[in-house]
């Protein structure tokens, strides 16, 4: 039964992709599609209060100029709302202002499209925060990873300009974002998620006991939280509060809405650049990782946790710790999976309680950030990833590598190089810092070999924007708020400027005929040589780090 829900989940999600790329691909060409009259009248007058100019390029470094001052001003503005809420209105519950540590710490993560969260929202925000800054910065993260990956796509084809990231940001907003959010949200509301703005409720329980329940604009912020592939939850239990998820309906259609846009834009790719076969190629080897990874941790997670077991707990139904009944092993481990590998951070079990080999996967996903990824987070690392793949093999032939009719030189490669350092780089030196520092080692709740997996599961979820957590790590202080916010900080903007500066040298170049020499990137065999560049990479970073948390942890159990 678990295998028949997680494979029709995959069906309905490889169902969905190719309309959805097809419009996404409507939405970033600026053809004609349904609906323009109606979008037209709305993106002009926001061109026109803003003083866009909607036909205006922009160059590589405009692009990212563009990004960083907008991001910058909303940052600004939503750092000094969170530290007055309790000045304002919309505040039923009374809740203060947030501490300057802490409100450095969420801003920077819903700016970053990562979400992290060291608060629980109902009794953390108000509920004028939960939607100025929360809902708000989960739209504009999103569309902005959405422009930059658009930018990109336009630079490698070889589009000489990389599109207006205002124009971008707008079209992305109003005719992808809020359209599907509004969807998600009435069909959440239907199936019992709330969306009200009243206080706090006090009830009296089946027991006879009094227990206050928070409410507030869940369905909303739910809807654009996977669609946007954000992840922060409006409760502290996120995914896996009942009122956030309530149904094995509503968890299906959460696990897609976080799936659907992430898929579809490799699609896009393949339309943008008239050749299916390699949007698909790039396309198969992000699935393939997926593949890899998903049964890891289901017969992890079924297998059951021996320690639980050896103390007379039953393990028949596997490691059932931290997880929900009403989803169960099959569920959690798809949503475990997903979540990671799409980037999102948004959980419907506890993943400080999965088995060692189940939080291993969670952690790879993170650390390798292609398989999919959040709004373009993934296919801009697998384009890298593929980029380097091209070289490699060019240098074991003797050819000049090639990449999209564009010649591949010494300052591309470079800046991949870099590109591809950034990452584990933020994760292991943050480690490692948090390992000799007192205030970091206090954090841990569960000392040894785990206690360095909730460290470097930190590292890894804030440089991969993800915002999952092994939350059984105290990361409300001023160290873990301080270090996460900046590991999430140059974990988004350091890699997409320095992809864009790629694309930039590329749409730069002139186009090289295809020859019979050229090596092919649309074919079965790129994606099998792709998928293990990315696999050899990753081992050679990250294994050290694998090998002392998860896998120690594991032997320790078993043996």
């Amino acid at each position: 039964m678990d295998w028949l829900q997680i494979i029709i989940t995959l069906l309905l999600f490889m169902a969905i992709i190719v309309p959805t790329g097809k419009y996404l691909y409507y939405v970033s060409t600026g053809n004609k599609m349904i609906g323009d009259k109606l979008f037209n009248r709305i993106d002009n007058l926001i061109y026109k209060i803003c003083g866009i100019s909607k036909d205006e390029e922009m160059k590589w470094k405009e692009y990212v100029f563009s990004i960083i001052a907008v991001n910058a001003v909303m940052v600004f503005i939503g750092y000094i709302i969170l530290r007055v809420q309790g000045l304002l209105f919309l505040n039923p519950n009374g809740i203060d202002g947030m501490e300057q540590s802490l409100s450095f710490n969420t801003i920077i993560s819903f700016m970053t499209n990562t979400n992290l969260q060291d608060y629980s929202g109902e009794s953390g925000l108000s509920h004028l925060s939960q939607m100025v800054v929360i809902i708000f910065m989960m739209f504009t993260s999103a569309a902005t990873g959405f422009a930059a990956a658009l930018a990109f796509m336009r630079g490698i084809i070889g589009k000489g300009s990389m599109g207006n990231f205002f124009v971008d940001l707008t079209r992305i907003t109003t005719r992808v974002l809020l359209p599907f959010s509004i969807i998600i949200g009435i069909l959440l509301v239907s199936q019992g998620v709330p969306q009200a703005l009243s206080g706090t409720k006090t009830v009296t329980t089946i027991e006879g006991k009094m227990q206050d329940i928070a409410i507030g604009p869940v369905a909303a912020l739910e809807a654009i939280k996977h669609i946007g592939t954000n992840g922060g939850g409006f409760f502290g239990a996120n995914s896996a509060h009942p009122f956030e998820n309530p149904t094995p309906l509503t968890n299906l259609i959460e696990l897609l809405s976080m799936m659907m846009l992430p898929g579809a834009l490799v699609f896009t790719f393949g339309l943008m650049l008239k050749n299916k076969k390699q949007g698909w190629a790039i396309f198969g080897a992000m699935a393939g990782l997926f593949i890899i990874a998903l049964p890891i941790c289901y017969f992890a997670e079924k297998a059951g946790n021996p320690a639980l077991a050896h103390i007379g707990l039953s393990q028949a139904m596997g490691n059932m710790e931290g997880k929900e009944v009403r989803f169960g092993i099959g569920q959690s481990s798809l949503f475990t999976t997903v979540t990671t590998a799409f980037t999102t951070g948004t959980v419907n079990n506890m993943h400080d309680s999965l088995t060692p080999i189940g939080g291993a996967v969670a952690l790879m996903n993170m650390m390798l950030n292609v398989i999919f990824g959040g709004k373009g987070v993934g296919f801009m690392n697998m384009i890298m990833y593929a980029i380097l793949t091209v070289f490699l093999c060019g240098l074991m032939v003797g050819r000049t590598p090639e990449f999209l009719s564009k010649k591949l030189e010494g300052k591309e490669i470079k800046l991949i190089a870099l590109a591809i350092i950034i990452h584990p780089l933020l994760i292991l030196m943050f480690s490692a810092l948090a390992l000799i520092m007192p205030q970091g080692l206090s954090g841990i709740s569960n000392p040894g070999f785990h206690g360095l997996s909730q460290i470097v599961y930190q590292f890894a979820s804030s440089a991969a924007n993800n915002g999952s957590g092994f939350e059984g790590l105290g990361d409300n202080t001023i160290f873990w708020n301080t270090t996460a916010g900046i590991v999430m900080f140059y974990g988004r903007y350091l890699s997409i400027i320095i992809l864009l500066s790629v694309a930039g040298s590329l749409a730069a170049k002139r186009s090289i005929p295809a020859t019979a020499g050229t090596f092919r990137t649309d074919n079965i065999m790129f994606t099998v040589m792709l998928i293990a560049i990315v696999l050899i990479i990753g081992a050679l970073t990250f294994l050290p780090a694998i090998a002392l948390g998860p896998v120690a942890e594991h032997l320790t159990l078993w043996h």
